[in-house]
């Protein structure tokens, strides 16, 4: 019991150093070589253990590098790992985690310019370029955009059209990405989904999209660490929203003004885009001085529209 109390807190400390950039590669391959010695053995508590490493070191990729010697590494790692785990869950995710690591590789060796070539055999301490937007983040953006298009057409045609409304080509091909049952052959939408994109911005001016968040008051924003007790408190299924990866202890979190806290490195690509919370929409102010006159002025009118109810109700009159 107790060495494997001292494993669990190895894989703790390893878990910490994926972190850090020039360390990676080291610690995936301790992890590699700690499973091979002793995950056959090991208990279902400690299994879990190298599961959870296993997956972060999964996120961390597809969150924060490109290098190919990192997901050389990781690859190696999740085949090793695929051959030894007995849960079919486990198995499937370590089976997608492949897949994620071939396609990023072999991207890698399909790139043209030969200085992207010339990465292959570059060190851990290359500076990469911003990884690629994580899908949801595309998706989001999309709807965003579509939604924004449907509304201005909705406006413009005075409410007046019969049929779906013809959208640009560019916005049709990447809408057939995400959803293929739409017809490659019509630049149409599907009605239900213009009903249902256009009710989530029923006006103009509402389908105009927010700023991105102030870069200051990100900054600012606070990273805690869980620790035992907080992750006992938030349950065992405790999650990051955005890559749904479990919480761990020592798990670094940045914590929004509502409360509710991701990885850093997963918040930031959202925050670069948005200005509210992935989960409740609480905003945070941003740098665009109109749109935050226009919230303010917003949040006037609501108040004297809530003033001017409350006095009806008790009885008085307002005049104007």
């Amino acid at each position: 019991m107790e060495r494997e109390d001292e494993l669990k807190q190895k894989l703790q400390d390893l878990q910490k150093q994926l972190g850090k950039k020039q360390m990676f590669e080291e610690s995936v391959s301790s992890i590699r070589s700690l499973l091979h010695q002793f995950y056959p053995s090991a208990s279902p508590s400690l299994r879990k253990s190298f599961f959870t490493v296993i997956s972060r070191v999964a996120t961390i990729l597809k969150t924060r590098y490109t290098s190919p010697g990192f997901w050389n590494a990781g690859l190696g790692l999740f085949l090793e790992a695929e051959q030894m785990v007995s849960e079919s869950s486990e198995k499937q995710h370590l089976k997608t985690c492949i897949v994620r690591a071939r396609e990023q590789l072999s991207e890698i060796d399909n790139l043209p310019d030969e200085s992207a070539q010339n990465r292959r055999h570059q060190g851990h301490l290359t500076v990469d370029q911003e990884p690629p937007q994580p899908q949801w983040l595309v998706q989001s953006n999309l709807m965003t955009a579509l939604a924004a298009t449907m509304s201005q057409a909705e406006t413009s045609e005075n409410n007046t059209s019969d049929g779906p409304t013809n959208l640009p080509r560019e916005l049709m091909d990447r809408l057939q990405e995400l959803m293929p049952n739409i017809s490659p052959d019509s630049n149409d939408l599907p009605q239900e989904i213009i009903d249902q994109l256009v009710a989530m911005f029923p006006e103009g001016d509402s389908a105009a999209r927010a700023p991105p968040a102030s870069k200051e008051v990100v900054a600012k924003l606070p990273v805690i660490v869980i620790t035992n007790e907080i992750l006992t408190k938030l349950g065992a299924e405790a999650e990051c929203a955005i890559c749904k990866e479990n919480l761990v202890v020592n798990d670094s979190m940045q914590e929004m003004p509502c409360k509710h806290t991701f990885h850093p490195p997963c918040l930031k690509p959202w925050l670069d885009e948005h200005n509210s919370c992935p989960i409740c929409r609480h905003e945070l102010r941003t740098d665009d001085h109109e749109y935050e006159s226009r919230k303010e002025r917003e949040k006037e009118a609501e108040e004297e529209r809530k003033g001017a109810a409350n006095a009806v109700r008790g009885g008085e009159y307002m005049y104007v």
